[in-house]
């Protein structure tokens, strides 16, 4: 059976852009259906190539779309990530595509053959976020292009100028029919492009975003069976344990949380603290991010992507306040600039669970802070909730650190740390549950861009021979002894 979905007839609201595209790369797929190891290197390199020839205008672009965006996160976050996993993804393409031979059951020893060979599924869809646009952008194209794919992207509204700049430079490296990247403004007026980018019947669909966009993007998934990858968010907890320095705690959980001024999916969302150590923790807080940020509008801190999210956070703040939250902020000494988006950090104590910070995601600088007696309270507390997209603990108790590994489920965890996991090669990035659904980076990307095909190879002597009928005679034998064997 083919792996291309049947020819449709695309709805007649979808822009002649994305139809044409769309028919443009089905067609050259079905030409060259499984691209060897060469092409699929070169592909990887003239990623890899766009990324360093562009360095500067990339950091540029992502700062306009910002308003301001730190330089040295765009470069870490962003263009280093990208660049070390497209090359580890070249090193590591011949072992990816390599047939996986499979061992044989009783009925079909010795003389057949069965292996799985990985393929290329054909058109795949890429939904990019505006946190972190050029990193979700490349990371899951490394896994299409390696698993011999071609590839559409459809950009964030809030990263139009990134948008642009990659639509000038994706020809100088690609094919359109290769890789594509469509924005907002190639929609007709009034139109939102991401509905009707997500309508189209990909042969897989890689999305980042909010659960509730993911719902959707699902249900439009659902009309033409593409399978879908959902990387979402959520309430992600960090639990500092009696055991671990509290100072240590506070500059990697301050690291995290004042990174791209807390708009990461990965981020700390809640933090729990020993009952009776909140305080200290805050002026461990309010010394690291003096340190670390002389000031909020030097250029090293970003800004709230826009004017609606900027408003949405300084909501949930407000909010958490009337509700009979402490807000202590985090550097005192520092207004930011609210005409720039440059919002400050702030603790909250006191929360409860009636609050707006504590019932969606925050995707910003704050930081609600509770105190806990037990980690059996904490476990509960998680377990409660949907899995949220990473967990962190901070202990060096080996047996503390078992129980949580083994009594909650999250996305994915790092210990004594915060968002690193994420940030491996080797390791699957995905959510779980309502935190998402499938995995990328690594082989685990090229995995889920790729069909899985099994194949048996039947030998000289047919062993299923020796069990037809009648099966009065030999067969019967023949199955009391593989039912024997099998006791």
């Amino acid at each position: 059976m083919s792996t291309m979905p049947p020819a449709v007839d695309l709805a007649a609201q979808l822009p002649a852009a994305l139809r044409e595209c769309f028919a443009a790369q089905r067609a050259a797929f079905a030409k060259n259906r499984n691209p060897g190891l060469a092409e699929r290197r070169a592909d990887l390199r003239a990623l890899h190539r766009l990324l360093v020839d562009n360095r500067d205008a990339l950091v540029d672009a992502v700062n306009r779309d910002f308003g301001c965006r730190s330089r040295f996160e765009t470069l870490m976050t962003e263009l280093l990530q990208g660049q070390e996993a497209a090359l580890d993804a070249i090193r590591q393409l011949p072992r990816w595509m390599k047939r996986q031979r499979r061992p044989l059951d009783i009925t079909q020893y010795p003389l057949a053959g069965a292996f799985v060979m990985p393929q290329p599924l054909g058109v795949v869809g890429i939904v990019v976020p505006w946190n972190f646009p050029i990193a979700m952008a490349v990371q899951p194209m490394i896994g299409a292009l390696a698993a011999g794919n071609r590839v559409m992207v459809k950009m964030s509204e809030n990263s139009a100028h990134l948008a642009r700049l990659l639509q000038g430079l994706l020809p100088r490296y690609f094919g359109a029919d290769k890789v594509s990247v469509f924005a907002d403004a190639d929609a007709a007026p009034g139109q939102s492009l991401g509905p009707l980018f997500t309508q189209l019947p990909f042969n897989h669909l890689f999305f980042t975003g909010s659960p509730q966009t993911g719902r959707a993007v699902m249900a439009n998934c659902a009309a033409n069976l593409t399978p879908v990858t959902l990387e979402l968010g959520g309430k992600s907890p960090a639990i500092v344990a009696p055991d671990y320095p509290l100072a240590k705690a506070a500059e990697r959980i301050l690291w995290v949380k004042m990174l791209n001024a807390g708009q990461i999916c990965t981020n700390v969302d809640y933090l729990f603290v020993p009952e009776g150590s909140e305080q200290a923790f805050v002026a461990h807080a309010q010394r690291i991010v003096a340190q670390r940020y002389p000031s909020l509008t030097g250029g090293d801190y970003t800004a709230i992507i826009d004017q609606r999210q900027h408003e949405r956070l300084q909501a949930m703040l407000a909010d958490a306040v009337a509700q009979g939250a402490t807000a202590v902020p985090l550097h005192p000494g520092q207004a930011g600039d609210p005409a720039r988006r440059l919002m400050p950090p702030v603790a909250l104590l006191n929360v409860h669970d009636g609050m707006q910070v504590m019932q969606r995601e925050i995707f910003g600088p704050l930081l609600p802070i509770l105190g806990y007696r037990s980690h059996e309270d904490v476990l509960a507390y998680i377990n409660d909730r949907p899995n949220p997209l990473a967990l962190y603990l901070f202990s060096h108790d080996r047996g503390l650190q078992e129980q949580y590994l083994h009594q909650t489920l999250s996305g994915g965890v790092t210990l004594n740390d915060t968002l690193l996991h994420a940030g491996q090669h080797h390791l699957p990035f995905g959510g779980v549950g309502a935190s998402g659904m499938g995995h990328y980076h690594g082989r685990e990307g090229f995995l889920t861009f790729s069909k899985l095909r099994p194949v048996f190879r039947q030998g000289p002597l047919r062993t299923v021979d020796f069990l037809m009928p009648p099966y009065a005679g030999l067969a019967s034998k023949m199955l009391d002894f593989m039912l024997w064997r099998n006791r």
